[in-house]
């Protein structure tokens, strides 16, 4: 099952995506006398997902065919939901990556950071890169996004707490980073760093998560992808990790590294792609230009 938050005049609602563009949650409810979540933060927080993708797999599809349907080219997206308790993010998760900042490569143990909410973005919003900064970087990465609270977890077991998988786009104020390295979380922060989305794609749509290829985009040109095999740590691997560490708890953000980062600048469009997910997709603007 693939979902999506989208704008309902001054609300951001949850709907379940087909073939046809999406329907809202909200009228699977009201048609199908279901009593689900109506935005998708919640569905994950009740564990209601669950419920549902067992739901839309045994017959629900094609129930939804008989429902109104808001074309794809109607929709507009935000992004999957405002408020995660936890974003973490991994540093230089490929080799290449860390050529691209002439640094070696984390061989023992993933470097990660955390992001604030207020960086949060949606499918088509802008990234503004701010006036402190004149070198912004752009990167796509597979998101995963946790569906049940996970501690402690081995390996084996960390696939089985995933609510599914998005794209990520995640910026960083590369000249701030440069110039020390515990600039990191500073660097990751500003406002509009961290765009996510269109879609949530469950665990069962996808086949191998180790098969798929993340590119990073811009203007329609790709300048860096890679394959999540290629990672030195890969995710399960981080997930166990930062169990560990903390617990992961539905809602929380993984977006397991780029394959690469690229300078972004005023009118650039920034994209992800990851095969077989729906393109994310973001204008940039610079504040420092017309100022």
């Amino acid at each position: 099952m693939r979902l999506g938050t989208v704008k309902k005049g001054s609300e951001e609602v949850a709907a379940i995506v087909t073939e046809k563009g999406v329907v809202l949650v909200e009228t699977v409810n009201n048609s199908l006398h279901q009593n689900w979540s109506t935005t998708l933060f919640e569905l994950i927080q009740t564990g209601q997902l669950e419920e549902m993708n067992d739901w839309y797999r045994k017959d629900g599809k094609n129930k939804l065919e008989e429902l109104e349907v808001i074309p794809h080219q109607e929709v507009v997206y935000g992004p999957l939901y405002r408020r995660p308790r936890k974003i973490w993010g991994i540093g230089l998760n490929y080799v290449e990556h860390a050529s691209d900042l002439s640094e070696k490569a984390p061989d023992t143990e993933p470097a990660s950071f955390m992001k604030p909410d207020t960086t949060i973005i949606g499918p088509r919003d802008t990234i503004k890169i701010p006036v402190q900064s004149e070198q912004t970087t752009a990167e796509a990465e597979l998101g995963i996004i946790f569906g049940r609270e996970c501690k402690d977890v081995s390996e084996a077991e960390a696939k089985d707490y995933m609510a599914g998988y998005t794209c990520i786009i995640d910026m960083t104020a590369e000249d701030i980073l440069r110039k020390n390295p515990r600039y990191l979380t500073r660097s990751k922060s500003f406002d509009t760093f961290f765009s996510f989305g269109p879609h949530l794609i469950t665990p069962d749509e996808v086949e191998d998560v180790l098969q798929l290829e993340v590119a990073t985009v811009i203007n329609g040109k790709i300048h860096r992808k890679n394959v999540v095999a290629n990672m030195t740590f890969r995710p399960w691997d981080l997930v166990s990790f930062h169990s560990k560490v903390m617990p992961w708890l539905p809602g929380d953000i993984l977006s397991t590294g780029t394959p690469g980062a690229v300078p972004i600048s005023d009118g650039d469009v920034v994209e992800c792609r990851i095969n077989g997910f729906e393109t994310l997709v973001n204008k940039v603007k610079d504040l420092k230009v017309d100022v």
